[in-house]
């Protein structure tokens, strides 16, 4: 089994301190997982690199920058990476796809007694075991804000939940998150407020809503 996973358009393209600013976890575990993972134990595994080099930094797809996210709250839970790597082996070969953890029926199937993680598969279950408490609730809140393709694979994501107009598509603007249907960075709104503006004069000038543009600022007042 040979992946490939090189820039397309469509795809996305996210370094490790976008993925860390999207996701609020550390630069530094991304930059690990990045580096020391998925292009050496699993890039190992499957005769490719899950990363590319956009203008010397190396940058992820969509659906390995999901897949992070799955990752970091396994670690966070003790979780050894050989048990993960290990899992991602099994439920690659599975489901024949290079991102398991971005599949709806894998995220759908994390279960949790607590230190215990299951994983239901097609074939049974899968377990890992970690050293300290998982947080279910916070995968349960991820998959709920994703939307899922015809594949079953991750296709758009809602950082601050669906019910907000902020979207991270790969399909536009390079997967970097927009304000849904406008294109619009949060960023540019962000900064217009802090230089003074009033919200329904930022309204006016970008034809958003006063929602769109609090939803804006709250990203990135959270980030």
């Amino acid at each position: 089994m040979n992946f490939e996973n090189k820039p397309q358009i469509g795809s996305g393209i996210y370094t490790a301190s976008e993925i860390a600013s999207i996701l609020r976890v550390p630069y530094r575990t991304i930059y690990t997982w990045m580096n020391k993972y998925w292009d050496g134990k699993i890039g190992k595994e499957f005769g490719s690199k899950y990363s590319w080099n956009i203008n010397g930094k190396r940058a992820v797809s969509f659906h390995t920058f999901i897949e992070f996210y799955v990752m970091m709250r396994f670690s966070e839970a003790g979780v050894k990476p050989k048990q993960v790597l290990e899992a991602h082996a099994e439920l690659s070969k599975m489901y024949n796809t290079a991102f398991p953890f971005a599949r709806k029926e894998v995220l759908g199937g994390i279960k949790s007694d607590g230190k215990h993680i299951f994983l239901k598969t097609l074939e049974g279950i899968i377990e890992l075991n970690g050293t300290k408490q998982f947080n279910l609730g916070l995968i349960e809140i991820f998959f709920i804000n994703l939307e899922f393709d015809k594949d079953n694979l991750a296709s758009r994501f809602w950082p601050i939940g669906k019910e907000k107009s902020i979207l991270v598509d790969p399909k536009r603007r390079f997967g970097h998150p927009v304000i849904d249907g406008k294109n619009i960075f949060p960023e540019i709104i962000y900064n217009h407020h802090k230089a003074g503006d009033p919200i329904s004069y930022i309204a006016h000038v970008y034809q958003i809503s006063e929602a769109e543009v609090n939803h804006a600022l709250e990203y990135c007042k959270a980030a």
